[in-house]
């Protein structure tokens, strides 16, 4: 029975996903929440990419933001979704490259991610999806982050 999960961990590791747990808080689980592998980390343990979202966005906000991460390929359109909130964003992936939406949620991965893993990462800042929906300039923003987000992906 152990050979099946060992499978599933393998296949998903070839394919680029990296499976994890809702965390429950500390409190109630009693420990801190780890990849579904529950394998530590790796220094060299990296996603591709990871988008930062505010927790507040519309179901028309993340249409328009799922739409644009697809037609950028697969490592944009696959790539870790995760939603700053008021307790900020948790515990978030090492990632070459990181596509953050709006100022506050900026500030969140700034205090949520260690100082190594943020000098190593490509950083993308555009506007919030709300201003995205609504100006024509943020848009072209978001087009020419999600250029700059690919030829540091390619060069990775």
């Amino acid at each position: 029975m152990s050979a099946v999960p060992e499978r599933r961990q393998r296949l998903l590791r070839v394919m680029g996903v990296t499976p994890w747990r809702l965390r429950l808080g500390e409190a109630s689980t009693g420990s801190a929440s780890r990849p579904a592998n529950d394998e530590p980390a790796l220094a060299g343990d990296r996603v591709p990419c990871v988008v930062i979202l505010p927790a507040a966005a519309s179901g028309r906000e993340q249409d328009l933001i799922g739409r644009a991460l697809r037609a950028f390929g697969p490592a944009t359109a696959r790539a870790a979704r995760l939603e700053a909130g008021e307790r900020g964003l948790g515990e978030v992936p090492a990632a070459a490259a990181y596509l953050v939406f709006g100022e506050a949620q900026a500030r969140a991965l700034g205090r949520d991610l260690p100082a190594a893993v943020m000098s190593a990462a490509h950083i993308v800042l555009v506007d919030t999806p709300a201003a995205i929906v609504a100006d024509p300039a943020a848009k072209r923003r978001l087009w020419n982050g999600l250029r700059a987000l690919g030829r540091a992906l390619r060069g990775a």
